[in-house]
């Protein structure tokens, strides 16, 4: 039985939100952290060009090892994952298997709401593509769903602008255009592995009663239930409290900005995939 570490990929940086918080629920387990970031924003790419470039970061983590892969990407979850999963993982060997953090956001989103009327922000690809109300009202019917996409979002927390005073200004406006959908809405959901870093902006504009959710430690407790119910798969995980980091692009570039993501210092490798 070959073990291997826990792959988690995302399009850029943003992922490192969310394996900062699984590392820190899971730290036992080894992990393998790839970031496209040649090939960043994937957010208002063709869900044809995001699958292809997630499938092959995916084939990449796969030949490393990796028997388990986190798409830490709320983009390559929505417009590739499905597809993976359908197509591609039942045509190859062994245990493989590859999840998302749309799911497990929407499987305990309804559970958050009193007034059952819930907000996304995301990129207007994660927006277009549908895939949280879809997937909401799988679990939670009654709940309404209003989205908005926040296109300057992104490029404002890689340039480093995420805490400047012109931040302010795309954050306020993005959140009274979602909170003019529906005067009820009493939960938030972070819809971008990037959009943490505002957090500080973006409570400064929200009521006290409206709760906003950070997917970090939802896909963390999400894959630490994931990992008890399959033992089969857990036990192709190895244990050694191991991280490395791949990027596609610049090495010092991405150890630069993925400090901030992660909380700590990285050191990176730098890998072509093509």
């Amino acid at each position: 039985m070959q073990q291997g570490p826990i792959g988690v990929f995302d399009s850029g940086y943003g992922g490192l939100t969310v394996l900062k918080e699984v590392v820190r629920q899971l730290p036992d387990y080894d992990y393998l952290y790839l970031g496209d970031n040649a090939r960043a924003p994937y957010g208002t790419r063709s869900f044809e060009t995001v699958y292809h470039y997630t499938l092959e970061c995916v084939n990449y983590l796969f030949s490393q090892g990796c028997s388990l892969i986190i798409l830490a990407c709320n983009t390559a979850s929505a417009k590739a994952l499905r597809s993976i999963q359908q197509n591609d993982l039942p045509k190859m060997t062994g245990n493989k298997r590859v999840l998302g953090v749309i799911r497990p956001t929407a499987e305990i989103v309804g559970n958050m709401t009193r007034s059952k009327q819930i907000g996304i922000l995301g990129t207007a690809g994660t927006v277009a593509s549908g895939s949280y109300p879809i997937e909401i009202q799988k679990y939670f019917p009654q709940v309404g769903v209003h989205q908005e996409a926040c296109p300057m979002w992104v490029p404002l927390v890689e340039n480093d602008e995420y805490d400047s005073p012109g931040a302010d200004y795309f954050v306020k406006q993005h959140l009274e255009r979602l909170l003019n959908k529906s005067s009820e809405i009493d939960t938030i959901v972070l819809g971008c592995t990037h959009y943490p870093l505002l957090a500080g902006k973006i409570l400064k504009y929200l009521s006290p009663d409206i709760k906003l959710l950070s997917q970090g430690e939802i896909v963390a407790h999400s894959l630490s239930d994931y990992l008890n119910r399959h033992p089969e798969i857990e036990a192709l995980c190895s244990r050694h409290g191991q991280r490395h980091f791949l990027t596609t692009d610049s090495i010092e570039v991405f150890e630069k900005h993925a400090s901030r993501f992660f909380g700590k210092p990285v050191r990176a490798e730098h890998i072509d995939l093509v």
